[in-house]
C-alpha cells in the first residue's frame, strides 16, 4: 500500500536558519518549515490514524505534522529534503505492523528450565554446612 503525499496538501514557510553562516545567515531565509494537515489530507484513514499516534512533538494537538529542514544553504534543497522526510514518515506509517501471537513454551524447553533450576539448587545446597 503506497501512500503518496501530494505537494498541494503541504504548506511551506521560508525562515532564517539557525547556526553558523556569517553575515549571510542574518539576511537570507533558506530554512523551511513544512506543515502537513493530516486530517485534511487524501491519505487512507488507517495511515492517518498511525500518523496522528506518532510519538514526540512533530504532530500538534490540531493534527498538523511539522518538520523543519535547514541543513542545506539552498531553499530549494531544504524544501526537497523536507518533502523527502515527510514521505518517509508517511511510508513508514503506511506499513501495517504484523500482529504478534503469543505461543506456549514447548515441553522440552520446560524440562530444560526445570533441570537447570535443580542443578543450581544442588550447587547452592552443597555450599551449606552439613547437618550433624
Amino acid at each position: 500500500m503506497a501512500a503518496e503525499v501530494r505537494e498541494d496538501e503541504v504548506e511551506f514557510t521560508a525562515m532564517r536558519a539557525q547556526g553558523p553562516g556569517g553575515q549571510n545567515v542574518n539576511k537570507v531565509s533558506n530554512a523551511v518549515h513544512l506543515r502537513f494537515d493530516i486530517a485534511a489530507s487524501s491519505l487512507p484513514a488507517a495511515v492517518k490514524e498511525r500518523l496522528l499516534a506518532l510519538p514526540g512533538r512533530r504532530v500538534t494537538k490540531e493534527g498538523v505534522l511539522v518538520l523543519k529542514a535547514q541543513t542545506s544553504r539552498s531553499l530549494e534543497q531544504n524544501r526537497a529534503l523536507a518533502l523527502e522526510r515527510l514521505q518517509a514518515i508517511v511510508t513508514e506509517a503506511a506499513h501495517v505492523p504484523e500482529v504478534r501471537r503469543a505461543t506456549k513454551p514447548t515441553y522440552g524447553s520446560k524440562q530444560r528450565r526445570l533441570e537447570g533450576k535443580s542443578i543450581r539448587a544442588q550447587v547452592k545446597a552443597m555450599r551449606r554446612k552439613p547437618d550433624v
